[in-house]
């Protein structure tokens, strides 16, 4: 594959749609579109064209038909985008004819993103946002994928400048090191900056981590006896039916899952097999060495155990569940699925066991991934050895501000290399 070539892809989703945007993107955009509509549309405007097979003449769908000039387009080159009718066939058909012309090849996972960042349309945060924001299912996912990549970049900038500046007065106090006010100049100045800048990274680095559970949410793990409730309490929790329920005993035999929303934070629900000193085959023994392997891999762990046989904590970190509160109505510390009584009570439980209190912070935290973290926290240690070099040798100071800028410039991609450009590129979909 060459960076040269003209690639094509599917921008929306498989399946039946309404819609389906095809991009094309290359030297070999402008051609495509006049081989295919006939005729060029003006700049960014939209114009309905009879789309047809170049070699055989067949009509392949009647579509708005898009053209983007570079450098001012997506990828910085010249692109194209058809907005076909969303049927399977209709999209099989077109991404035939372009397969067949010469010049063209499909593109890669993230290969059009790939371009925009190689042609300085976007920046590596940016790219990395976009991943976020792809992704995202809330809407506390989607404002830190948006909102947070501004601060990230504005952040990183502002750190940027601030060691640029560290870094010419170090080396103005290499050159003059002779002069007898530089000792004085260092420690009034020059220290105070590093200091205040380290501080900052260190509190950054150790924040984080906030962005990062925005992110990619928390687990919840519901354990218990045998026909304690356990699935008809994920299923209440969740909102929806996935997981069966029935009288009898150890129906569960594998980890269902349920997504769930708390307050913008996607926590996934895992229901698993009862757990009893005696398992009755050996399939209800895997499942219940699933179940705990679920508990041990979660944030949180539900004990649920039923009001009319109640059966204590294994583990006294487990938020413990006194279920069927209807059966007693006079146990005021039990819930009911059945009744709803004590559910939002355990989801508060819930919430304040995740740290889903700290939510204002988290709206207001940075779109930080774990590369990104990693390089500030490379930043910080540059600065702590700065500081510890000190006076006594300043050239060695300068070079590890040097590097510290080196490692906050690899957050926004000045500095990467190609391995980290492959890893992230490949998390995108094919048209993206």
């Amino acid at each position: 594959m060459s960076i040269s070539d003209t690639i094509f892809g599917l921008s929306t989703a498989q399946g039946r749609s309404g819609v389906a945007v095809i991009r094309v993107s290359g030297a070999q955009a402008i051609p495509v579109i006049r081989q295919l509509a006939g005729q060029l549309p003006e700049p960014r405007m939209a114009r309905l064209s009879l789309l047809r097979d170049p070699e055989s003449g067949d009509i392949l769908d009647r579509a708005l038909v898009l053209f983007f000039p570079g450098p001012a387009s997506f990828t910085g080159e010249d692109c194209a985008e058809f907005h076909v009718h969303g049927s399977r066939a209709v999209v099989a058909a077109m991404l035939r004819v372009l397969s067949k012309r010469e010049g063209l090849r499909a593109a890669a996972a993230g290969e059009f993103t790939s371009r925009a960042f190689r042609n300085g349309k976007m920046s590596l945060s940016e790219v990395e946002a976009l991943s976020d924001l792809l992704s995202a299912e809330t809407e506390l996912q989607r404002k830190v994928a948006t909102e947070g990549s501004i601060r990230l970049r504005t952040k990183i900038g502002e750190w940027r400048s601030a060691l640029i500046d560290i870094l010419a007065l170090l080396e103005a106090m290499i050159d003059f090191s002779d002069e007898d006010d530089v000792r004085l100049t260092f420690d009034s100045d020059v220290k105070h900056e590093i200091e205040a800048l380290h501080r900052e990274l260190a509190a950054f680095h150790e924040t984080s981590g906030l962005a990062e559970r925005v992110r990619s949410g928390f687990t919840v793990a519901i354990l218990g006896p045998p026909n304690a409730g356990k699935s008809s309490l994920l299923n209440r929790l969740i909102g929806r039916k996935v997981a069966l329920t029935s009288p009898e005993a150890g129906t569960t035999r594998d980890v269902i899952q349920g997504l769930a929303e708390l307050d913008g934070i996607p926590v996934t629900f895992l229901d698993t097999a009862g757990l009893r000193d005696q398992p009755q085959s050996s399939i209800e023994a895997e499942g219940m060495a699933l179940g705990r392997q679920a508990a041990a891999d979660a944030d949180l762990v539900l004990w649920v155990n039923s009001v009319d046989d109640p059966q204590s904590s294994p583990d006294p970190r487990y938020l413990n569940v006194v279920s069927k509160g209807d059966l007693q109505p006079e146990a005021i510390e039990a819930i009911s699925v059945r009744t709803g009584a004590g559910l939002d009570s355990l989801t508060e439980l819930i919430r304040e066991r995740l740290g889903l209190v700290l939510t204002p912070a988290m709206e207001g935290a940075l779109a930080v991934t774990d590369r990104q973290r990693l390089l500030v926290g490379r930043a910080g240690k540059g600065l702590q050895k700065a500081l510890s070099h000190g006076y006594g040798a300043l050239d060695r100071c300068a070079e590890e501000v040097r590097l510290a800028a080196l490692a906050l410039e690899g957050v926004i991609g000045r500095v990467v290399v190609d391995d980290v450009l492959d890893v992230i590129f490949s998390k995108f979909c094919i048209g993206k």
